[in-house]
């Protein structure tokens, strides 16, 4: 079966050795859709560039993409080093060997030649991880500020940043959320208002979770009271949590915002609040992400750090404290511990 170098390529390991009966097209079917599934849209997307990049530079160098040639895969990293970080360069060569295996050529990272290159890129050119800044409750509390009032948008935007904060999501997950179970064919999860406060079941990239978010101290600062206020107001019943307003600020549309606009807002009311009044408009923006919002609820709440971790769906207590911008250090020390 032919493939395009630019797009990948969704077939079954049968279909790729054999043409499959015909009896067998519903289940090849199903095959792909699980294929499809088994890595998120955003993922997808990175990758088909990260290929279109690498097969491009391949055509101009007179080189073939497939089948996967360890020198040539290093020779590539080598060109892209001048040029991009360390982490582009390894999200790349994830790419490269991501899409040559849905082609049925697969590629050995580890090999000799790309592994000695890589190790070599990581010690020349690695740099420490520029993290975004967290947005901390007092910061928070002005972004909210700032933020339309008595407007569709208004309250919509006040209920994202409170229950991205609050819940530590990510914002696929923010947009990814449903008002019930089974409602649409895209979600990522759902809402149960409880009199505590908002439950919420998440399917992220560490499987499928549930997320506590309790009430607030104050009905200003509440995510649940945020939440419901907007459901009131836009008159939700089922589907998509957060949507598109539109028809300047006064209707709300069927279709689920993109998560893109989490990030957006995060940007645009961290701004507007003047946070880091003292930097330039671009740096200011460059510094905050919706990740800042993780960052924020890591730094601030001071409870035992497993409990962090478990609201930030983690695998390890190391990937939290990298969210931990101002967590308590020197709280154990190992110099007078040691008598010196």
């Amino acid at each position: 079966m032919a493939h395009s170098d630019d797009g990948p390529a969704l077939t079954t390991a049968a279909e790729s050795s054999f043409p499959l009966p015909g009896h067998l097209g519903d289940l090849a079917d199903r095959a792909r859709a699980y294929i499809q599934a088994a890595s998120s849209a955003n993922t997808r997307k990175a990758y088909a560039s990260d290929w279109k990049h690498f097969s491009g530079w391949c055509r101009r160098q007179n080189l073939a993409p497939l089948p996967p040639d360890p020198h040539v895969v290093g020779l590539y990293i080598t060109a892209c080093a001048s040029v991009h970080s360390v982490s582009t360069i390894e999200r790349r060569l994830s790419a490269i060997a991501w899409n040559c295996t849905r082609r049925g050529q697969p590629l050995d990272r580890k090999g000799r030649v790309i592994a000695t290159v890589m190790a070599g890129i990581r010690n020349c050119h690695a740099a420490p991880p520029r993290q975004k800044e967290a947005i901390l409750p007092e910061d928070l509390i002005a972004m909210l500020e700032t933020l339309e009032r008595g407007t569709l948008r208004g309250l919509r935007d006040r209920a994202i940043l409170l229950i991205g904060f609050a819940g530590g999501l990510r914002r696929s997950e923010i947009t990814g959320l449903d008002l019930g179970r089974d409602q649409t064919g895209d979600g990522r999860g759902w809402i149960e208002i409880l009199d505590k406060g908002l439950l919420l079941t998440l399917r992220g990239k560490t499987g499928w979770r549930e997320v506590e978010i309790g009430r607030g101290s104050a009905d200003t600062t509440c995510p649940l009271v945020a939440v419901e206020t907007w459901i009131r107001f836009a008159k939700l019943a089922r589907g998509p949590l957060f949507r598109r307003v539109t028809g300047s600020g006064k209707d709300v549309g069927p279709d689920r915002l993109n998560d893109k606009a989490v990030a957006r807002l995060v940007k645009s009311a961290a701004l507007a609040a003047g946070l880091h009044g003292d930097l330039g408009a671009a740096e200011r923006a460059a510094r905050f992400s919706s990740h800042s919002l993780r960052a924020g609820l890591a730094s601030s709440a001071e409870v035992d750090e497993r409990h962090v971790q478990k609201q930030l769906g983690h695998t390890s207590a190391e990937m939290t404290r990298r969210y931990q911008r101002r967590r308590d250090r020197f709280v154990v020390n190992l110099t007078k511990a040691s008598g010196l």
